[in-house]
Parts: structure tokens; C-alpha cells; sequence
């Protein structure tokens, strides 16, 4: 990776962080060449601070460290494109982001995902989803089924509303099947991208 430190007095580039998953842009900092070999060789993204004149690996105070994915650098060579998975909040407010947005993703459905996920894991008292997992695969299995059939179903009618709600049903268990399997939305995209290919 050729990368021009030289550019600026300072032997700094900035370097943009992104969220490996929901591509949310996190932050940005600077590093020197120092800061971007931490990076490399710890697999946590280490910037150089301009006011502490120190590398400074972030979440080395709060635990919030954001776990390198990739390092890309633009066209110009001097900025620098960091890919991560942040361990909480980035920003020192407390907020996901330094500009205050929610780090998730804007895709419903990936949002989806992510809040079945969730309440699998807090199994939240009086959850449907929670329940539906706490009743283990065969039933989540045969919801999909039960639910499979009526967009069947309905699909033989002409009520479009009835139709779209059987449809929304089905991929809503369908993505609890696929997270009770331990699969995501992407493993089946990849599948349907190769088979594209040939």
C-alpha cells in the first residue's frame, strides 16, 4: 500500500473510519506511519493524537475499540479508508458517531436482522420473537412453512393487501430461521451473486 506521509508537513494523512457492517461513517483521525503499523500488526485502530503528540489507540480509555476489518487509501494516496467493528459508542459524547447518528444500518431489512438478533440474545420478556426461539428450531421451522402457504394462498386471490402482509410474514420468520440456523441475509446473497455468475 503506497501512502504519501510526506505530503504534509505534520507525516500525517487523515484516515476515515466506516463501520464494516452498517457502512456508517464513524469518525475521522490522523495517523503517521507509526500509527497505521500498530493498526496492522494489533488489529485495533490507533491514531496519532496532535494534542496528546502521542499514538493513541482509541478505546484505550472507555474499552470502546474499533476492530480493524480493512485499510484502503484514495487515489491521491494521502487519506486513508478504515473499515472496522466498533465495541460501543466511537464518539467521546457517548454518541455512535462523531456527528450523532445511530450506527445502524439504513436498510430495513439489515435493520431487521439486526433487532432479531438482539432480541434473541436479551430474550426479552413478552417478545415474539424471544418466544419463538425459546421453542427451538422445529417450531421457527414450521412457522415459516404454516406462513409459506398463505403466500401461496393468497397469491391465487386479488387482495393485494392480504398478499403483501402473508408476503412481509414470510420474510420476517424466514430471517428468524436464518439467524436460529446461524446464517445471515448476506450468506444467501452470496449464494444468489455466484449463481449470477455463472
Amino acid at each position: 500500500m503506497d501512502i504519501d506521509f510526506n505530503k504534509y508537513n505534520d507525516g500525517l494523512v487523515p484516515a476515515i473510519i466506516q463501520d464494516n457492517d452498517t457502512q456508517k461513517v464513524l469518525m475521522m483521525g490522523f495517523m503517521n506511519e507509526e500509527a497505521l503499523k500498530k493498526t496492522m500488526t494489533e488489529g485495533r485502530v490507533t491514531f496519532y493524537s496532535r494534542s496528546r503528540k502521542r499514538l493513541w489507540t482509541k478505546g484505550e480509555e472507555s474499552g470502546n475499540f474499533l476492530e480493524l476489518k480493512s485499510v484502503a487509501v484514495d487515489c491521491d494516496h494521502d487519506t486513508l479508508l478504515i473499515k472496522a467493528h466498533p465495541l460501543g459508542p466511537v464518539c467521546h459524547t457517548g454518541a455512535d458517531t462523531c456527528w450523532s447518528e445511530e450506527n445502524h444500518n439504513d436498510n430495513f431489512l439489515l435493520r431487521l436482522q439486526e433487532i432479531i438478533a438482539s432480541r434473541r440474545e436479551a430474550a426479552p420478556e413478552g417478545s415474539y420473537i424471544a418466544s419463538l426461539f425459546a421453542k427451538g428450531i422445529n417450531k421457527i421451522a414450521q412457522k415459516v412453512g404454516e406462513e409459506a402457504v398463505e403466500v401461496v394462498i393468497e397469491a391465487k386471490d386479488d387482495n393485494e393487501t392480504l398478499f403483501l402482509n402473508e408476503s412481509a410474514d414470510l420474510l420476517f420468520h424466514y430471517l428468524i430461521l436464518l439467524n436460529a440456523k446461524g446464517y445471515q441475509l448476506k450468506d444467501v446473497v452470496q449464494v444468489l451473486e455466484a449463481r449470477h455468475k455463472k
